[in-house]
């Protein structure tokens, strides 16, 4: 469920918003509904119907979901950008509130979308933050992280506070999810300090409720109902009707693992009671699934297998997974204590299928992290120990100095004992110094190891989120041809898609590998002579080979275009840019390839006559520390390493890279690269 911080956020930008049509927007719906009902100009009824989709927002979710539809109807009709971002961003709320995150993303990202094409930064931050809400919901972890970054990032320019916080927040969320704990409670604690210090009272109560289940999953249960009980006290105070629930079934799951059955039927009860009455369908399959953990605990296995199967239906009904996987986990759990072992594998396989897809690489990363925590836990207390002996050997050389200037004082004759404290004295220095140089050195091994630990995360999320689709593409393929499913045609024409698949992978883990020596300082580069027109023409070849939009390539860099650069890493630009011109090139288009004299270096350019590129898009082409990237007129997928590759690459070889683009009319990427 959405944080009610980010409720209170868009609700102010749509009021301030619409200040200026004079709409009075604390009136009352009966009111608002009154003055629908008489014969209205269009754009008055437009303004009404959103400011009642906002009203009902926390009344009824089925009657503001409605009016956001009408509105979006009468916008459409009527070409007003502002009340279709307006409309857009109420339905994709609404249906978070109802449940629907499938059906919600598809709206915030038309949300999104309008709110970069009116170049609204702030409405961007959120609609970003709300496409990565859906994403965390659906347990798409990867996307919601690239998402709440996005927000952040343009919340920081900025400087809101207030969406820094969510965002924060929110990225928190994804770290307790993967296990993450410490970076989790990090982001989880400056989220609520930042929140305080803006003055936003409901920020509170959200980071308490989230710190809460951070205990519970790090079984410090007494912990977790401190903070759950700060939480609901507040909301209360609140009469807040959209966390109070999560937070009582919370403290249901904590009073049900203490074995404290009655109280945490209670408050399971409690919060049933608010989803029902707010239709929250996805609030009440938790609820059963946690009813239904009690009854198994009690032995009563027919309540048991009621409440999980009907929690198991709506989330299924909901497309969401993370509750599937709970339900058919208890589900295996309970037929297997019933003693049918059959039942209970049936489960066992849906709950480890599922899990399986969501989850693939989290073994391999929570052992990468569990070695990463360790080594960097043996570390620190080296650094401690020899901070505390560098503390000793301080004191010691101060008291021995003082020993000997009170020996060379009180008499000449201590003159040999006072020179050998003295040259005691200055071995434990020079040791000081062994000690202080090794703990400078332990740090920078700390902050590199940090810096690999980056680039493995990133590493891992490309491979589980790119490299699936291929894999299991073929996995498909080959058990239709263990039927004898394929026919001839059938079986060419899944070939061929295959094959694309494939070239896109492999130009995936040439990119991974080639970014991954990047970071690591690893690659080295050897410039030689290289002949431009037929590198151009040899990647010219091999890409249209293996692409089916019917694409007219020219190759016009003429004869005896030398360069000296490293010719792995130019002909990887070379490709990559082709790549990225096919991607977004329509069927039957034309991509040259063209060189200019430029002193002592050549400009290369490659020019296609595709969809082009906004302002806004432009601007984040080239940034590493958040690689854009959006699919091509095909549907193709990419990562944004691409490009970013391309920059380090030419720059590298003394060079620079630059985009010259515009919406509807194509694109040009040109770059340097020196004479031979």
């Amino acid at each position: 469920m959405e944080n009610f911080t980010r409720l209170k956020y868009f609700l102010t930008c749509f009021l301030a918003f619409t200040a200026s049509l004079s709409v009075a927007q604390n009136a009352k719906i009966d009111s608002l509904e009154t003055s629908l009902q008489r014969s209205l100009k269009d754009s008055t009824k437009m303004r009404l119907l959103v400011n009642l989709s906002v009203e009902y927002e926390s009344v009824d979710f089925s009657k503001s979901l409605d009016y956001a539809q009408k509105a979006v109807e009468l916008a459409e009709r009527m070409n007003e950008p502002w009340a279709l971002n307006a409309a857009y961003r109420n339905m994709g709320f609404t249906q978070i509130l109802l449940g629907d995150y499938s059906t919600a993303l598809r709206y915030s990202t038309q949300y999104l979308q309008n709110a970069i094409k009116i170049s609204d930064s702030l409405q961007m931050s959120g609609a970003y933050n709300m496409v990565g809400d859906h994403y965390y919901d659906l347990g798409e972890y990867d996307e919601a992280y690239f998402y709440f970054t996005q927000s952040y990032r343009i919340a920081n320019q900025k400087a809101d506070s207030i969406l820094m916080a969510v965002a924060l927040h929110n990225v928190g969320r994804v770290f307790k999810v993967l296990g993450q704990y410490d970076r989790a409670k990090n982001h989880l604690e400056l989220s609520r300090k930042m929140s305080v210090m803006a003055g936003d009272l409901y920020g509170e109560p959200y980071s308490l409720d989230e710190l809460g289940d951070l205990m519970i999953r790090q079984g410090k249960y007494d912990s977790a109902l401190l903070l759950l009980n700060q939480s609901l006290a507040i909301l209360r105070v609140f009469k807040d009707q959209i966390l109070e629930p999560r937070t009582m079934s919370r403290m249901a799951s904590v009073y049900t693992l203490k074995g404290e059955y009655s109280t945490a039927f209670s408050y399971y009860d409690s919060a049933l009671a608010d989803y029902t009455m707010t239709k929250n369908n996805l609030g009440i399959a938790a609820v059963e699934l946690g009813r239904g953990q009690i009854y198994a605990r009690q032995n009563k296995f027919e309540e048991a297998r009621s409440a999980f199967e009907k929690g198991l239906g709506i989330a299924q009904g909901l497309n969401a997974r993370t509750l599937e996987i709970r339900a058919y986990n208890n589900l295996s759990s309970l037929w297997e204590k019933k003693g049918d072992f059959k039942k209970s594998l049936q489960y066992y396989k849906s709950y480890k299928l599922l899990e399986d897809s969501l989850f693939s690489q989290e073994m391999n990363e929570k052992l990468f992290r569990d070695q990463m925590r360790f080594e960097t836990e043996s570390k620190d207390s080296r650094i401690a120990q020899l901070s505390r002996l560098e503390e000793v050997q301080k004191s010691e050389i101060k008291k021995q100095e003082f020993i000997r200037n009170i020996f060379v004082i009180l008499a000449a004759m201590a003159g040999i004992l006072l020179v050998t404290i003295y040259r005691s004295g200055q071995r434990r220095k020079q040791i000081n110094q062994l000690l202080i140089k090794h703990h400078e050195e332990t740090e920078k091994r700390s902050v590199e190891l940090e810096k690999l630990n980056q680039v493995k995360d990133k590493f891992f999320s490309i491979i589980s989120h790119d490299l699936r689709s291929p894999i299991n593409a073929l996995a498909g393929l080959l058990d239709l041809m263990d039927r004898g499913a394929l026919s001839p045609e059938d079986m060419k024409r899944n070939v061929q898609e295959l094959k694309i698949r494939f070239n896109h992978t492999r130009t995936l883990l040439n990119n991974l590998l080639d970014w991954t020596l990047l970071q690591m300082d690893k690659l080295s580069l050897q410039p030689a002579n290289i002949d431009m027109r037929k590198l151009a023409a040899e990647n010219l070849q091999m890409l249209g080979s293996v692409q089916e939009k019917k694409i007219d390539f020219a190759n016009d860099i003429p004869e005896d275009t030398y360069a000296f650069a490293d010719a792995n890493t130019i002909n990887l630009v070379i490709r990559n840019l082709v790549t990225n011109a096919i991607k977004f090139t329509n069927s039957g288009g034309h991509i040259s390839l063209y060189s200019e004299d430029y002193g002592k270096w050549w400009k290369i350019s490659v020019q296609d006559d595709g969809v082009g590129m906004t302002p806004e898009v432009l601007k984040m082409l080239f940034d590493k520390t958040s690689p854009y990237s959006t699919r091509g007129t095909a549907n193709e997928k990419g990562t944004g390493l691409g490009l970013i590759l391309c920059k380090e690459f030419v720059e590298k070889n003394g060079g620079e890279i630059s985009v010259v683009s515009a919406e509807g009319k194509g694109s040009t990427f040109t770059f340097t690269v020196p004479k031979a």
